[in-house]
């Protein structure tokens, strides 16, 4: 659905720049055709552009304080900026438009079958470059595709609880690993409340508003309202997800997530007590499964040797 989504937007976007081309070389005295048209894709890089300043300014007018050590000069802050500018492109132009996975035959070494649990408003196309790694790296993966978008969290379970049965049969392993994006990590966690914790080695979420996000206040969906703060508290059916957990379940689970998140806000709202929590900085909420950082993190996550559980932990930096 997404997919299609996308695809209508990006007419309506080729017709704007046209249109704008149009009123450039009539309205506007620009005589060349050439220029016209690469005026108007200024204007609606510009818009995109703004869209993610706002995002930029919401998210740290309702963040939480970032420490000292990974507070950003102006040079990160642009890099920041330019690097959530080029994946919220590419994602929404490109990836999401033709979602597909790269193919891994064989589990190398002890690497169990991976699911992939987009966020809100995506699909599985969210996942490319990670799919490109663990294809090198041989291990099978399945991306899944939340359907309605903005429906509740809870009716996603059984979506995931299906992926997962089909996983294992594929490869004849009794156990998944699930890594999930944004609103993934919750569905995840809804999934693990459901079915138990028999057939999953470990729960990888990253940039996930385990809290909730004030962003999601201006969102609409009943996934939203799900993800949401309330006077800085989180949705009442995120307190009832947290209430069923116990410390075993948290010990499954990675928290990977970014100081400079721009739409999990506060951005501290990402760390799950009891789980293992790995911080980065200078990554938008976007960018989180493209950067090279966080893909080599991910990696190690997936691939450890050690399948045992480990114990929880205090938030880790990296």
């Amino acid at each position: 659905m997404i997919a299609r989504i996308l695809k209508w937007l990006m007419l309506l976007q080729v017709l704007a720049v046209l249109g704008l081309a149009y009123l450039a070389m009539h309205a506007w005295g620009i005589a060349s055709p050439l220029l016209a048209v690469l005026l108007a894709l200024a204007i609606l890089l510009a818009v995109r552009a703004l869209i993610v300043v706002r995002n930029f300014w919401e998210s740290r007018r309702l963040g939480s304080p970032v420490p000292p050590e990974y507070q950003l000069g102006a040079m990160g802050a642009a890099r920041l900026f330019f690097g959530e500018l080029r994946a919220t492109l590419w994602t929404s132009s490109w990836g999401m438009l033709r979602p597909r996975l790269h193919a891994a035959d064989t589990i190398t070494g002890q690497g169990l079958p991976v699911l992939l649990v987009h966020g809100y408003v995506c699909n599985g196309g969210y996942w490319t470059k990670l799919s490109l790694q663990l294809a090198r790296a041989g291990i099978v993966h399945k991306a899944i595709d939340l359907e309605p978008i903005n429906g509740d969290i809870e009716a996603f379970v059984p979506q995931v609880e299906q992926a997962i049965t089909e996983l294992c049969t594929r490869t004849g392993s009794d156990r998944v690993i699930l890594v999930a994006h944004s609103m993934g990590g919750l569905v995840a966690r809804a999934w693990l409340r459901h079915y138990g914790a028999a057939r999953v080695a470990r729960i990888v979420t990253i940039g996930t508003p385990h809290h909730g996000t004030a962003l999601a206040n201006l969102a609409a969906g009943a996934n939203a309202r799900q993800m949401s703060r309330i006077d800085g508290a989180p949705s009442g059916w995120l307190a009832q997800l947290a209430a069923s957990e116990t410390p075993e379940t948290r010990a499954l689970m990675t928290s990977m997530y970014s100081h400079h998140d721009n739409i999990v806000a506060p951005q501290a709202s990402a760390q799950l007590p009891g789980a293992r929590n790995i911080a980065f900085c200078g990554i938008g909420h976007v960018a989180l499964a493209s950067d090279a950082r966080v893909l080599r993190q991910l990696l190690e996550e997936i691939t450890i040797k050690n399948e045992v559980v480990q114990p929880p932990s205090a938030p880790h930096f990296a």
